[in-house]
């Protein structure tokens, strides 16, 4: 008896540490566990529309539409509906600097000077105990490593602090938020030069400040390059992975696929404005200002392709687009604890989950980010795993980007 029981005690041992060892699978029977929380958003007015993708292994598992595209003109969301990304086009303008970085043509300790003149020497502004801006020379010379992990101290120019001079330049407060720069008739590099001019708000690598560093790296793909960032992300990146529907500004034939943009107001949306806290100009723009940081428009299958790509140490289908170093780079910290003293590091591109619970349900070693009309997308290599989430709601008031993970996860057996 006691030697049956000892039998059936080990293989209960081994049935368990097999479960446990088992990869995480995407289990369809709880995908309605999903479906009913997305469409709750929709059915209480706090979101028109969404589309959510999840990929595992490589396929799609989960890829649906959620309410409208624009409820105005009774266009229903599908599943193939355009989304302007903002700063998810921050990880692939990032993956095009990787690139530069692996042909030799430019180092992560290139200076941005070397290639755009302003940045040759730039300023501080800094605030004393009374309130008074002085203005002080940069203790060292921006690199390309401090702007793909935002340590470089440049803002967007809304700090009280430099609003002010941001505005007369036409950026900062004259830009949307900051990061709009669609409706602008000049090229990324006349933009990034006149920024370079402007005081920053933190000396190169003293602190994780959010703003316009990828658009500077936008300006150095460029002039590297000696290519418009639109033709080298289009001819290095999107048209490789078959991103057919990734673009800077929408070609006219494809307007009636763009997504409306929806502001929360009162725990409700309403159509937000033109210009650049609303629909924008990536239809009828001047088309010349080709944003590293915020300007691309995509849709969540061709979104997914692409992290699928990093996942998978940069290729698919036979296409490599980075090597897996360069990937290993970038989706791991390199900033310690300057981004967050919570378990969230920043890498060359993407946030980076540093331990278990800093982010919801995700792994350790997960990362993605997001973007500013409420866009998420995450990456998670030990759970197999890409989703994307994408909306346009600025501001976004909802808390959907926080839930949306979680319902993915609990779908995991």
């Amino acid at each position: 008896m006691r030697k049956a029981t000892l039998i059936l005690a080990l293989v209960s041992i081994a049935a368990t540490v097999a479960a446990q060892s088992r990869p995480p699978q995407f289990d369809h029977a709880r995908a309605p566990i999903i479906d009913r929380a997305l469409q709750r958003y929709v059915d209480s007015d706090r979101v028109a529309g969404l589309v959510a993708i999840v990929m595992q292994d490589g396929k799609v598992v989960y890829d649906k539409a959620f309410g409208w595209a624009d409820k105005e003109a009774g266009r229903r969301m599908t599943t193939d509906t355009i989304f302007r990304i903002a700063s998810q086009t921050k990880a692939i303008t990032s993956a095009a600097v990787m690139q530069l970085i692996e042909e030799g043509t430019l180092a992560l300790s290139t200076g941005a000077g070397a290639l755009i003149p302003s940045f040759t020497s730039t300023t501080v502004a800094t605030v004393d105990d009374r309130g008074v801006m002085t203005l002080v020379p940069a203790r060292r010379p921006i690199t390309v490593r401090d702007l793909l992990t935002h340590t470089a101290g440049i803002s967007y120019g809304t700090d009280q602090s430099v609003a002010a001079l941001y505005e007369a330049k036409g950026l900062g407060p004259a830009a949307g938020a900051g990061w709009y720069t669609a409706d602008k008739n000049e090229t990324v590099c006349d933009t990034m030069d006149r920024l370079g001019a402007l005081p920053f708000v933190a000396h190169p690598g003293e602190r994780w400040v959010y703003g316009y560093s990828t658009d500077v790296l936008g300006c150095l793909v460029e002039k590297a390059s000696g290519v418009p960032l639109d033709a080298y992300i289009r001819d290095r990146i999107t048209a490789p992975l078959g991103m057919k529907d990734t673009h800077f500004f929408l070609p006219p034939a494809q307007k009636d696929r763009l997504a409306a943009v929806y502001a929360s107001r009162e725990g409700k949306f309403v159509r937000a404005p033109e210009g650049g806290r609303g629909q924008g100009a990536y239809v009828e723009g001047p088309r010349r200002n080709f944003a590293g940081g915020a300007g691309l428009l995509s849709t969540a299958r061709d979104y997914a392709r692409f992290l699928e790509a990093i996942r998978r140490g940069g290729s698919i289908d036979g296409v490599r687009v980075l090597s897996p170093r360069s990937v290993m780079l970038m989706s791991s910290n390199q900033v310690g604890t300057l981004h967050s003293a919570t378990g969230l590091g920043f890498g060359l591109g993407f946030e980076t989950v540093d331990r278990f619970g800093a982010s919801g349900m995700s792994s350790e070693g997960a990362f993605g980010w997001g973007g500013a009309y409420g866009s998420i997308y995450r990456v998670d290599p030990q759970a197999r795993l890409v989703m994307a989430l994408m909306i346009q709601l600025i501001p976004n008031a909802t808390d959907i980007g926080a839930v949306f993970p979680t319902l993915v996860y609990q779908a995991l057996r």
